[in-house]
């Protein structure tokens, strides 16, 4: 069942923070170790490509798949060539349709996604932290929630445990239970 369009975007996205034109080549590496959950048919669309619209878009301020959506509506052929989106047959790039993220996301394995943001956080806060020169104090944040809407019938909530460094922000660890 496709996520409703005014669902909040996956937790891991918005960690990314500011988000540069170089720093998406080294995203799309990450990206590629997603698992694509889309039969072979329905794979007209490369999911990095999607993977990254959706981040563009959640940096930019986008708060719900729908806003993700609209965000690459809005987005001009150069951006969606920039982010991998391969032209259709008039030539020209098209951005996904209103069903097309919303289905995406919602069987996306979200730990693989998780993981691969992490991955591409740590690389970054690291090459960031060694090309100042300045170690900074660690300091490590400990955080826990509920996920609302998550209880169905006889299951419980499901809670969300993370660790994150201050100072580069790295995601050290999420347990989801």
């Amino acid at each position: 069942m496709p996520a409703a369009p005014s669902s909040p975007v996956p937790a891991v996205l918005a960690k990314l923070g500011p988000l540069h034109q170089h720093d998406t080549g080294r995203l799309r590496a990450h990206l590629h170790r997603v698992p694509d959950p889309r039969s072979r048919r329905g794979r007209w669309y490369p999911l990095v490509g999607l993977l990254l619209i959706c981040a563009c878009a959640v940096v930019s301020g986008a708060r719900t798949i729908t806003e993700i959506t609209e965000w690459g509506q809005r987005a001009t052929t150069t951006v969606l060539e920039l982010l991998g989106i391969r032209r259709h047959l008039p030539g020209r790039r098209r951005a996904p349709s209103q069903a097309t993220l919303p289905r995406l996301l919602a069987a996306l394995d979200g730990d693989a996604l998780d993981a691969a943001i992490g991955a591409y956080l740590a690389e970054r806060d690291h090459t960031d932290v060694g090309a100042t020169g300045s170690t900074p104090r660690p300091t490590i944040a400990v955080d826990g929630k509920a996920l609302s809407g998550s209880a169905h019938r006889q299951q419980r909530h499901r809670h969300l445990l993370s660790a994150v460094t201050h100072a580069p922000t790295v995601t050290l660890a999420q347990r989801g239970g």
